[in-house]
């Protein structure tokens, strides 16, 4: 499989659809190491004069600690054929056993990056910004209530977009 290249701006995907129906798949790596997990919450837009996305993850989550030990991650986008791959690397944790050979998954190492043979498209992204959420800036207290019951709280990430390869 080849990929090619392209700006942000020339990402065809409609991003209510990539992020809240196909999932993404956020992928840290540090130390040599990767791990991976699917994300359904984040969006993309434009922050600070750059192209951005921003995606949470909750403490608990393995991802997580690969995240905040590296410059950025990568989102993988998979096709829906790869659905139960999807749901797998969302239920089982990474700190149990290699998720991601155990999905099916072929990891490329790029520039410090990982990313999916198997992906249509990867979004190479730099952390600018991160911050966990507080009970006290819900402003609608019916989403901390339907949500956060554990009181476990995401840390928001906001990532500057720096590359993106598609499958050609």
């Amino acid at each position: 499989m080849t990929f090619k290249e392209i700006q942000p701006k020339d990402l065809q995907d409609n991003v209510f659809t990539l992020i809240g129906k196909d999932w993404l798949v956020v992928c840290g790596e540090k130390d040599g190491r990767a791990n991976a997990m699917t994300a359904s919450w984040g969006g993309m837009g434009v922050l600070w004069g750059k192209p951005v996305v921003f995606i949470f993850i909750r403490p608990q989550r393995y991802t997580k600690e690969f995240v905040d030990g590296a410059e950025g991650f990568t989102l993988s986008v998979l096709d829906d054929s790869k659905r139960k791959v999807l749901n797998y690397l969302g239920t089982v944790s990474g700190r149990d056993e290699d998720k991601i050979a155990k999905a099916g998954l072929t990891p490329l190492s790029d520039g410090g990056f990982t990313r999916f043979a198997e992906a249509r498209a990867t979004i190479f992204c730099r952390k600018l910004y991160a911050q966990e959420m507080k009970e006290e800036c819900f402003i609608d207290r019916t989403c901390d209530t339907k949500w956060y019951s554990e009181k476990d709280y995401h840390t928001m990430y906001v990532a500057e977009i720096e590359k993106v390869l598609v499958r050609e």
